[in-house]
């Protein structure tokens, strides 16, 4: 197959020629691995419950092209707008117990093959007539035709995995996808000392080749020094485990990964065979006797239970290698070599360049301590669980590649497999998968004393949420003033900061009052009655980042991120507690404050005279309440009788500043004019609320 092609040099008519030529041998060579079917009847099976049948996936990738064309303006109209619709978006194999029975009028697969015919003349049509300047950037048109092309180069591998998944009944050989015949005695594996060091991660652009969103941006992570396997974990090393009863025994296995063991249920990989007692083994479109020098394909539970037991077994700190140790392998074997695409002869059973099929273990060795396989075979499980680099930002045309994988839920894989071409074979290309997930896939084990780091940034897509989040986070909206942040800056000059131990902010939301006010207290506690907006301020601590999507217009939105250290407060986030709690019934542990500011609260609460008489006990003596509220009274929230003003009393206005007079003339005064705060809260890119909030401060009497 063609390799992807180097973007940032060259002759624009001789790249406009093998961008050509790269096309041309994905599409052909997607179509050719669909000849391994025996029977047109095969294209409409579900080899994976969670999949859609192959005549999807067959369809698929053109349609990406004729989407994503039009996404970019590149081209405005359809070219089948029954199977553009039918074929857009497939089943992400999100959970192993939700299966999907939607039912499909699917197109035969001769409207499929002209379907795709016309795309290809499309596609082609448009190469030759697109403006061409090197480098190609983003923005570019023939970034998405690239695009198109390495989309279709990972259905290619996600393909061939599906098809080695159905009943054997129902595939071929094909001379196009031949098996290796490679077995032989196996090898022992061994641990070998890997150097730590710096590990720089990241793209720039413009970059040398195509890649995809997660690849940009800057990471550097620490590595200590640790010892790796020699080989992969190979088909025999892992019988050991098979026979140990590894898949009947719970202890070896995580919470998610018995449940996945059990649901199946497994009890041995899944392309082995146990046959009349002989095992064998499943390639993509034969069963063969079992190559036991091969590497054992497995997903990430399988792996990680392998690794469990294997660290009781020999008394060692045994895990999966992280996405960083990877790297320093890398390093440690293969800076001499010419990396891909420049390579001039494929160094590994990678781009199908050998078989379609693994080998040996043994049979391709790097570095002076001859570590196997590297890169190639299969991909390697990592520990480490997706997310962007800083800096990281989507493609506006493919919005959703990476982001819905940063969940803490996708693992990393590395290294590639026989099946990988084009940006899988990149060193930086980063793909991961849901743990459960089925790839050309097993792994190598390290010994490292070093914690793996299981932080990540999860997108908030709640829509309630993500909105906050703007609010507390984004930017001014009309020249008004960030809310939070104001209602601070408008409190401090009134009070007396010589007693600032302690502070409390109830109804904190996602909590940037409450590190706000970090910069004057001590100790500041931020309590919402909802989990998750706390959810969101804590890992704004924990991990000094919150990533979410707000709404644009429609179904489309735009991806913000908000950064702690954007805040200036050094260490101060360190003096903030975050919980869950009801304002009207606080723990007593919420007491002894210098300052309690309850910011848009009040009118939200069930029993807001109950909260006022309760939150005098909580406070020290001279100590200010301080609130902040629109007054909007609403019977979802508070039943009119106990609205605090509002309402008509004796034929009168009763404000609700009247009755906070009412209510906290007996313990507190008031110390500065009511002042108006207002604010905006984004919905859409074009509606916004603008409302006005009033902030009194009240200081309690010695």
């Amino acid at each position: 197959m063609s390799k992807t092609p180097l973007i940032n040099q060259g002759n624009a008519s001789e790249k406009r020629a093998e961008i050509k030529q790269h096309f041309i041998s994905t599409y052909e060579t997607y179509e050719s691995l669909f000849k391994c079917l025996k029977s047109e009847s095969a294209f409409y099976l579900k080899p994976e419950p969670l999949r859609h049948p192959l005549i999807f996936y067959y369809a698929h990738t053109a349609v990406f092209f004729v989407n994503k064309l039009r996404v970019a303006k590149i081209i405005s109209n359809n070219i089948n707008e029954d199977i553009e619709s039918m074929m857009a978006i497939g089943v992400d194999e999100m959970s192993w117990d939700d299966l999907n029975d939607a039912n499909y009028d699917w197109p035969s697969v001769q409207e499929v093959q002209t379907y795709r015919d016309q795309v290809k003349s499309m596609v082609l049509a448009l190469i030759d007539e697109l403006d061409l300047s090197l480098p190609i950037n983003w923005e570019d048109p023939f970034w998405i035709i690239l695009m198109g092309i390495e989309h279709e180069r990972i259905h290619l591998e996600t393909s061939s995995v599906l098809i080695r998944q159905m009943d054997i009944q129902h595939v071929v050989s094909h001379s196009d996808w031949p098996h290796s015949n490679v077995d032989h005695d196996v090898v022992t594996n061994s641990l070998q000392s890997i150097p730590g060091g710096t590990v720089i991660q990241g793209r720039s652009l413009p970059s040398e080749t195509y890649g995809w969103d997660n690849e940009y941006g800057q990471q550097s992570t620490e590595v200590k020094d640790f010892k790796t396997s020699q080989y992969l974990v190979s088909n025999h090393e892992f019988k050991a485990f098979v026979d140990d009863g590894g898949y009947l025994d719970e202890q070896w296995w995580t919470d998610e990964g018995w449940q996945w063991c059990q649901f199946k249920p497994a009890k041995q990989p899944t392309f082995w065979v146990n046959r009349d007692g002989n095992w064998l083994y499943r390639c993509m479109t034969t069963e063969i006797e079992m190559p036991w020098s091969w590497p054992v394909d497995v997903n990430y539970l399988e792996a990680k239970a392998f690794c469990n037991w294997l660290s009781a077994r020999n008394g060692k700190s045994i895990r999966l290698p992280t996405e960083a140790e990877w790297y320093r392998i890398h390093e440690h074997t293969m800076s001499d070599q010419t990396p891909y695409p420049q390579w001039q002869q494929t160094p590994a059973n990678i781009d199908l360049s050998v078989a379609a099929s693994s080998v040996p273990v043994d049979k391709f060795t790097f570095g002076q301590q001859k570590l196997g396989d590297v890169i190639g075979n299969v991909w390697q499980w990592t520990e480490t669980a997706i997310d962007g680099f800083k800096g990281f930002k989507v493609h506006p045309a493919y919005d959703d590649f990476s982001v819905p994988t940063f969940d803490g839920q996708h693992n990393l894989i590395k290294g590639g497999s026989w099946a990988s071409t084009g940006n899988e074979v990149h060193t930086d290309s980063r793909y991961a998968f849901r743990r459960h997930f089925f790839q050309h896939a097993g792994f190598r084990y390290v010994e490292s004393e070093q914690q793996v780091d299981q932080t990540f940034n999860t997108y908030e897509t709640d829509e309630l949420i993500a909105q906050y989040l703007e609010f507390h986070y984004g930017a001014a909206y009309f020249g008004v003033p960030n809310f939070p942040k104001a209602c601070i800056d408008a409190l401090i000059p009134h009070v007396d900061l010589s007693h600032n131990q302690r502070a409390l902010d109830l109804g904190c939301a996602v909590g940037r009052s409450t590190f706000e006010l970090a910069r004057y207290y001590d100790h500041v506690d931020g309590l919402d009655f909802s989990t998750r907006f706390i959810r969101n301020a804590i890992n704004l601590v924990e991990h000094g980042e919150v990533k979410y999507m707000i709404p644009t217009e429609g179904e489309l939105t735009e991806l913000k991120s908000f950064s702690l250290a954007d805040l200036a407060l050094g260490d101060k986030a360190n003096n903030t507690e975050f919980a869950q709690g009801d304002a009207c019934n606080l723990k007593p542990k919420y007491s002894n404050y210098d300052l309690i500011f309850a910011g848009n609260l009040i009118d939200r609460l069930y029993q807001p005279k109950q909260f006022l008489e309760s939150i005098t006990e909580r406070l020290n003596s001279k100590g200010y309440l301080v609130i902040t509220s629109p007054y909007t009274w609403l019977e979802e929230f508070t039943q009119k009788e106990n609205w605090l003003g509002g309402v008509k009393v004796n034929g009168e206005n009763y404000t609700t500043l009247d009755a906070l007079r009412d209510a906290l003339r007996d313990d507190f005064e008031m110390i500065a004019v009511p002042q108006d705060v207002p604010f905006v809260i984004r919905e859409t890119a074009r509606k916004h609320q603008h409302t006005v909030a009033q902030l009194t401060i009240w200081r309690k009497k010695a």
